[in-house]
């Protein structure tokens, strides 16, 4: 009687090399059976079915069977709750790495590709996802906000606090301000700096890029008001990003979502018409996500230049 069938000894559609071993696979004859039914190579170790696409869940799946006592956490957990992240492609694609939570502080040894966070766990704090034990929406909020950098964590928790289309799905919010404040009260590192960072967020923000815009514009010293409603003069509303409203100025940020057909591109220009028929707006200023990225300097030039000329124009009636 020979071994069990490899199908028997998967898992989430991994299969470790030591569970095939341990049911009794001779090593070469293991190889060779993996090569011809066209199994593939997680990392080392862990192989996945075949016909299986090795994406995110298949590799957290794998370093997780491999390292049992390793919760996914942080920019991973993101990812599987559908909350967005910064990346070298904002919202779109999957963490650079992979990031886990050791709760019991006993990994010693490093996993290739995986960074792991040596810090405690309350029960509560960990949850069943896609077959994964993960940190729950709040944990993994709050721990993005310990870590920081800042905007990347707060591009995280507005996006939990609001409806978002993520992955091509339109979702509702994932938890609430009162729940994430709780989550951390836990006196660990870098709380007292998260919680002065969860003073910046406005769970209004529509994008990662309103969000990026906002912050420069703190950093720079400029406090527009966020998600203003318009009332239009022939009846309806429209809601603006950004408002200067002693100036007039309105400043609309367009991200990824939102470019690529005829249709909305019509769109965006009666909705930008319909935006400078309100009497609250002078002008108006539009910034792509690229502007916000990788060009927030221009962005906040741009938007000085705008007000100061504002400024000029009508004098005293301005402040």
């Amino acid at each position: 009687m020979g071994p069990v069938g490899l199908g028997v000894l998967v898992e989430g559609g991994v299969l470790l090399t030591s569970r095939a071993l341990t049911a009794g696979w001779p090593r070469v004859a293991l190889f060779r059976r993996l090569e011809a039914e066209g199994w593939t190579r997680v990392r080392s170790g862990a192989w996945a079915e075949p016909g299986r696409d090795v994406g995110l869940v298949v590799r957290l799946k794998a370093a997780q069977l491999l390292k049992p006592q390793l919760v996914v956490s942080h920019r991973s957990a993101a990812a599987l709750w559908h909350v967005e992240t910064l990346g070298a492609d904002p919202g779109h694609g999957e963490p650079p790495e992979l990031e886990f939570t050791d709760p019991g502080l006993r990994v010693r040894t490093g996993v290739a590709g995986v960074r792991v966070h040596r810090t405690t766990l309350a029960e509560a704090d960990v949850v069943q996802r896609c077959g994964l034990r993960v940190t729950a929406v709040p944990r993994t909020l709050a721990d993005l906000l310990r870590t920081g950098p800042r905007d990347d964590a707060l591009v995280s928790v507005e996006s939990a606090l609001g409806y978002r289309k993520v992955d091509r799905a339109r979702r509702a919010p994932l938890t609430t301000p009162a729940a994430l404040a709780v989550a951390l009260e836990a006196p660990l590192l870098g709380a007292t700096r998260a919680r002065n960072w969860l003073k910046l967020v406005d769970p209004r923000s529509g994008s990662p890029a309103e969000t990026v815009a906002r912050l420069r514009m703190f950093d720079a010293g400029l406090r527009p008001e966020t998600q203003v409603e318009l009332r239009l003069p022939g009846g309806g509303r429209r809601f603006l990003d950004f408002l200067f409203r002693a100036e007039g100025l309105a400043v609309e940020i367009e991200g990824y979502a939102y470019h690529g057909t005829r249709e909305s591109h019509r769109r965006d220009v009666a909705r930008f018409n319909q935006i400078l028929q309100c009497p609250e707006v002078r002008s108006l200023l539009r910034f792509t996500a690229e502007d916000v990225f990788h060009r927030p300097a221009h962005v906040i030039q741009e938007v000085r230049g705008a007000l100061a000329a504002a400024r000029a124009r009508y004098g005293s009636a301005v402040g």
